[in-house]
């Protein structure tokens, strides 16, 4: 299967920069995964497509300001760093831009001096491994200093940091939001708890390999980053209780989807666990617990949009695309969204 069998055209003003003032009131796309018939509706009405006995899963990751824009300790030379992974308490791997100014021993300051960071190693791909100096907690001078690490297709300024996060969000730890939780609000999860649908938390800390392009032709040459996920005893008995009784497994994003279907096992039961997965799920792919997909629209010849290809098919995906991008939908992190059924 290649890469270009995934590409669509997607005029760029359709690429949203900027959330939308009410989380709920987005669009959202309904596509049958059977048929690909599409019908268009306001993601508050998600409710109507949710029964009792089914259960939600979302990934309650919280977002980290990972991106930090500092300066060459001797030159002043501007420096921005972007956190990826946490090694030790203060060793981080990090993206670092321009890398040729940051070799082994380059010494960064942040906020004048609030934080400094020495890079102490090169690693895959370039990386930097960043080891931090500081007086007090660092997750304070974080928040601080630290800006969203908003994709690169999104060039406005985030006004206010929360938008990027859901209102869910729990356990810190990712570079990236899982962008399809950004459209609920308490009010709306509060009334399908109320429908009697379960709410199972998962968490799968979201890495920037997750949105890292395809670059080789065969897309099963492709090479996914690893995260780390927990699925703790409360969710696997809510996601197995559904399964059981005949009820629907609902994710709310790739993440979610992606942190079940590395867990399950031949039965397409979960036990409570945590790991590092690199699963890549793309057509040909049997799901062994999700039922039904809340998502966003995603990048032409990316993984996500091979996932979701894998649930409803190729050819209704990518007519389900034509047909959103007819009808001005607004794609990608901060855009509309997409319900498979």
């Amino acid at each position: 299967m290649k890469r270009q069998d995934f590409y669509y055209e997607l005029p760029e003003e359709l690429i949203a920069q900027d959330p939308l003032e009410d989380r709920s009131s987005s669009r959202l796309l309904v596509l049958d995964k059977e048929t690909g018939a599409v019908s268009h509706h306001v993601f508050k009405e998600i409710v109507d497509y949710l029964h009792e006995g089914d259960c939600l899963v979302i990934n309650d990751t919280k977002v980290i300001p990972a991106r930090l824009i500092g300066s060459k300790v001797g030159t002043n030379a501007k420096i921005e760093i972007l956190l990826l992974k946490r090694k030790e308490n203060n060793i981080w791997e990090t993206l670092v831009k321009p890398g040729k100014k940051a070799k082994v021993g380059t010494k960064i300051s942040f906020g004048e001096g609030l934080l400094i960071g020495e890079v102490i190693d090169v690693v895959e791909e370039g990386n930097r491994l960043v080891q931090f100096t500081y007086e007090g907690i660092f997750e304070e001078i974080l928040d601080q200093l630290g800006q969203m690490p908003l994709p690169p297709y999104i060039t406005h300024q985030l006004k206010d940091k929360n938008r990027y996060q859901t209102v869910y969000a729990k356990h810190t730890g990712s570079a990236a939001a899982p962008t399809a939780g950004l459209h609920f609000t308490p009010e709306l999860l509060e009334q399908i708890q109320d429908m009697g649908v379960d709410i199972a938390r998962v968490t799968l800390h979201v890495g920037l390999g997750t949105f890292r392009p395809v670059k080789v032709d065969e897309i099963t040459d492709h090479h996914m980053h690893s995260e780390f996920f927990i699925i703790d005893e409360e969710a696997t008995e809510k996601i197995n209780r559904a399964k059981d009784s005949g009820h629907r497994v609902i994710c709310v994003g790739t993440t979610s989807c992606r942190t079940i279907e590395s867990a399950a096992d031949e039965t397409g039961h979960l036990k409570a666990c945590s790991g590092w997965t690199d699963i890549f799920i793309y057509p040909g792919y049997q799901f062994k617990i999700l039922d039904c997909l809340i998502t966003n629209f995603h990048l032409p010849e990316s993984t996500l949009i091979m996932l979701v290809s894998a649930l409803a098919g190729r050819e209704h995906v990518l007519a389900a695309y034509e047909e959103a991008v007819k009808e001005r939908y607004r794609f990608f992190s901060f855009g509309d969204a997409m319900f498979i059924k």
